[in-house]
Order: C-alpha cells, then sequence, then structure tokens
C-alpha cells in the first residue's frame, strides 16, 4: 500500500467523523454546555437578587426599627405630657379643696367670733345691770326693764 493513498483515505475517513461528529454529537453537547451556561446565569442573577432583597429586608428592616424608635419616644413624651397634666389638675384640685376648707374655717371663725361677742354682750349687760343695782342700791327687774337691758346690749 503507498502511503499517500493511505494518508487520503485516513483523510476522507477524518473528515466522515469531524462532519458526523458536528451533525450528531457537537449540537447535543453545545445545547447541554448553552442549558448549563443559562443555569449557572440564572443561579447567579438569583444570588444578586437574593442578595439586593436581603440589602432591601435589612434596610426595612432598620427603617422600622427607627419608626418604632420614633414612635416609642413620642408615646414617652405624651405620657409625660399627660403626666404633668395629671398633676397640675391635681394641684388645682388640691389648691381648691385647700381654699374650699380655708373658707369653711374663716367663716367657722365668724361665727365662733359672733357667738363669742353675743355671749360677751350677754355678760356685759348682766355685768351693768348688777353695777346698776348696786349703784341703785335696789334691784333692778329684767323683765320690767327688758327694753332698757336689749338697748344697752345692742350698744355694746
Amino acid at each position: 500500500m503507498n502511503i499517500n493513498l493511505t494518508l487520503i483515505g485516513q483523510s476522507i475517513t477524518f473528515a466522515i467523523f469531524v462532519w458526523f461528529c458536528m451533525k450528531f454529537i457537537w449540537p447535543p453537547i453545545v445545547n447541554a454546555l448553552e442549558a448549563r451556561r443559562k443555569q449557572i446565569a440564572d443561579g447567579l442573577a438569583a444570588a444578586d437578587r437574593g442578595k439586593h432583597e436581603l440589602e432591601l429586608a435589612a434596610k426595612r428592616a432598620s427603617e422600622s426599627l427607627h419608626e418604632a424608635k420614633m414612635k416609642a419616644v413620642e408615646i414617652i413624651s405624651q405620657a409625660e405630657r399627660r403626666a404633668n397634666e395629671i398633676v397640675d389638675a391635681a394641684k388645682n384640685d388640691a389648691k381648691a379643696e385647700g381654699e374650699r376648707q380655708l373658707a369653711a374655717a374663716q367663716a367657722e371663725i365668724e361665727q365662733e367670733a359672733f357667738r363669742a361677742r353675743e355671749q360677751l354682750r350677754a355678760q356685759v349687760a348682766a355685768l351693768v345691770v348688777a353695777g346698776a343695782e348696786k349703784v341703785l342700791r335696789r334691784e333692778v327687774d329684767a323683765k320690767a326693764h327688758a327694753d332698757l337691758l336689749t338697748t344697752i346690749q345692742n350698744e355694746l
């Protein structure tokens, strides 16, 4: 056999083998590689989306926490204002009650002073009558001189 003929036969066989591989073997391998590339790209895109969603979730959680803190501060300030209002109302109520009790005590003092004055007037009137009796050296009739005694009592 001639080496040229062998070389040409092998070249033709190789060309048929290459054509067969390109026609029947290469497309499924390329499709599998393309599918794998697409799957990897989708996985990486999903990972990027997941990372982005994680960042968004962390940002939303941070914002929610900030809002919760702001609401807590607002609620605390409202509670403090309400407590101050309650304390002020209690002070005003206590002041009004104290003024009412003071007025009642003053009225009672005035009544007691009036009663004491009346008792003193009665006692002074009795002493005046007793003094007049001694001056006149006779008994003064209280029933007969009731008008006179009342006038003296009112003048005192």
